[in-house]
């Protein structure tokens, strides 16, 4: 029980890391509703589990050349420090990486009890955040050209496109969760590797050590913290550096994926030993940064310029700050669960009280010993403990000084790295403010500019009607002149049939009188002037497009094209204008022909859409 107790700090290492990075595997693809998040998250799961088991001890191993964590206590406590620091910078919205505060947390361990650091692993370690990126972004734009010269040649079609994503987006998925699991189970569980003993469980077809079971422990928090708490970031995750396809969400995924197992995968490392190359280190990797990287390299090929690059500000921080931060909280906590609580931490703090029990003992031995030996001989003898404990306690002074000198030092350069952070924070939400200012005021315009487009779309919807309206009326004008006319027509007509039978000639006079003045009205008709203003005024633009593009027109010709206008037959123009409709014809030909309209298209169409 108690070890379940020890065990809980990095097992809330390993919640947080589940519920966080799980992201960078299946955020797009349940983001963007091609996978449900419960399939996401059941399959992430067992490949997490899977890969924390098979492949976790390569990163750890080389964790523990770091720092070899020797106590239960001194466990515990940098894993809560490491958990701590990635919780609180989480809570800051600072850039955080699981990988590099754990290593922080083992340096100050090394600190607190004057174990040396190992600069070697450590240059390893650094080296690898930043040529995790750099891989990340490499195989990204490798990948990316690999599946698009790859689409271009099958063509897949649409339908069937979709469906290949989704399996995509799964597979590479699967392959992610379990190169999530084998690298960086170290982060949860690698410094109690070495404090914890635990014995082979052996199932028969397989044995468990002592280290895989706590790997498995580990990995079945990071699923817990995938099932329980990863839902809401994989539902917001998405384009917060670039926007993504879903093509290029299946390349980063695996561009991550790969890099992950390549920083894990101890076959690997001695299949480069064997053929003469140097071996890859194995150490756990930020998935996040990985991920950041493969986006970049994406962008940088499609040209760079939807890349949020004031986000690499923030990383590089965070790659500084993360490891300062959590190594001074581990090294205050160690030094309270040191002394308030008196547990061992391990180190030389271990050795220097067994030490001074030692000499405790000797003392005894030594003043029983006086009983056997003279005066002299037993005060040599008691006297050579007490200049070791001297010199004990001398250099175990000069190293408190060297820790608070190294303690005050970190201090200082946190504090400079915190005010860095917070001016370029305070930079940001200037900027967020001057952004939503920004925002509201073309939110502002665009709601004008709308407001107008509407005003004038009711303004145009009003000319319409109102030109609907015109025109209706010069159609009902046009035909109260074509019955007239007609009326006026046939009663000429009667009356020369009737003057035909009359033979008086008083009778005949007054018929022809009267037939006259039918014939001039008919001439001089006053609504036909009317109707031929109303004409001029309403289609003053249209005739004035047409002396434009045709100078030559005649006055005749421009009635007549106004007339077509309104779609009268050459019948009804024929009446309106007093002359034949052959007459129409002939003109309507002469019309075409000034024009120049080609003989497939109507010429009534040419005149209403010119």
């Amino acid at each position: 029980m108690i070890i379940l107790f020890y065990l809980s700090s990095g097992l809330f290492l390993g919640w947080s890391l589940g519920a966080n990075d799980a992201a960078n595997v299946f955020g797009t693809a349940v983001g963007t509703r091609m996978i449900r998040f419960k399939t996401a998250a059941i399959t992430a799961s067992i490949f997490v589990i899977l890969g924390a088991v098979i492949q976790g001890a390569g990163a750890s191993h080389t964790l523990g050349k770091l720092g070899s964590v020797s106590t239960l206590a001194a466990a515990f406590t940098v894993a809560l420090a490491a958990a701590l620091t990635v919780y609180w910078m989480t809570r800051m919205r600072l850039p955080i990486s699981t990988s590099q505060a754990i290593v922080g947390a083992i340096i100050g361990w090394n600190f607190y009890t004057d174990n040396p650091t190992d600069l070697t692993v450590l240059s390893k370690i650094v080296t690898t955040w930043i040529s995790g990126p750099i891989l990340g972004g490499i195989f990204a734009v490798l990948l990316f050209l690999l599946i698009k010269k790859f689409t271009k040649v099958t063509k897949i079609h649409l339908l069937y496109r979709d469906s290949y994503i989704r399996y995509g987006l799964l597979a590479v998925g699967a392959f992610g969760a379990y190169s999530l699991g084998a690298n960086n189970i170290a982060n949860v569980m690698g410094v109690f590797v070495s404090a914890i003993d635990l014995p082979t469980i052996n199932l028969g077809i397989m044995e468990l050590t002592g280290a895989e079971q706590l790997f498995l422990l580990g990995g079945v928090a990071i699923a817990v913290g995938i099932i329980t708490y990863s839902k809401h970031v994989m539902e917001t995750v998405g384009n917060t550096l670039m926007p993504l396809t879903p093509e290029a969400a299946i390349v980063v995924v695996l561009s991550q994926a790969i890099v992950l197992f390549i920083f894990s995968s101890q076959g690997l490392s001695n299949a480069f030993q064997s053929i003469g190359l140097p071996p890859i280190p194995l150490v756990p990797v930020s998935s996040s940064q990985v991920v950041i990287g493969s986006i970049i390299g994406i962008g940088l090929y499609k040209g760079g310029k939807e890349i949020k690059y004031n986000i690499l500000g923030s990383i590089s921080l965070g790659w500084i700050a993360t490891p300062l931060v959590a190594g001074v909280i581990a090294f205050f906590m160690l030094f309270f669960v040191n002394n308030v609580f008196q547990k061992d931490v391990g180190g030389d703090r271990r050795i220097e009280q067994k030490e001074v029990v030692t000499y405790k003992g000797q003392d005894v031995a030594s003043d029983e010993a006086t009983i056997l030996i003279d005066s002299s001989e037993s005060n040599y003898s008691t006297n050579i403990p007490d200049k070791r404990g001297a010199a004990n306690k001398e250099k175990a002074s000069n190293r408190s000084v060297y820790a608070l000198v190294g303690l005050l030092l970190s201090l200082l350069i946190i504090s400079a790295l915190f005010y860095l952070l917070y001016k370029e924070k305070k930079k940001i939400r200037h900027l967020k403010r001057r952004s939503k200012s920004a925002e509201e005021k073309y939110r502002l315009k665009m709601d004008n500019l709308e407001k107008s487009y509407k005003d004038k779309i009711h303004h145009q919807l009003d000319l319409g009607k109102e030109l609907k309206f015109r025109q209706n009326e010069m159609v009902t004008m046009a035909m109260s002149i074509i019955h007239k006319n007609e009326f006026l027509s046939s009663l000429k007509e009667e009356i020369i049939k009737i003057k035909a039978g009359v033979k008086d000639h008083e009778t005949r006079m007054g018929l022809n009188k009267l037939s006259l003045m039918i014939t001039q009205d008919l001439s001089i008709d006053r609504d036909r002037e009317k109707f031929q203003m109303h004409i001029s005024e309403q289609h003053s633009n249209f005739i004035h497009r047409l002396t434009e593009s045709f100078p030559k027109m005649t006055d005749n010709e421009k009635r007549l094209a106004s007339l077509l206008r309104l779609n009268l037959s050459s019948k009804e123009i024929a009446s309106i204008l007093n002359i034949s409709p052959k007459s129409v014809e002939m003109n309507r030909y002469r019309l075409r022909k000034k024009l120049k309209i080609d003989p497939k298209v109507p010429l009534s169409d040419f005149i209403r859409n010119f």
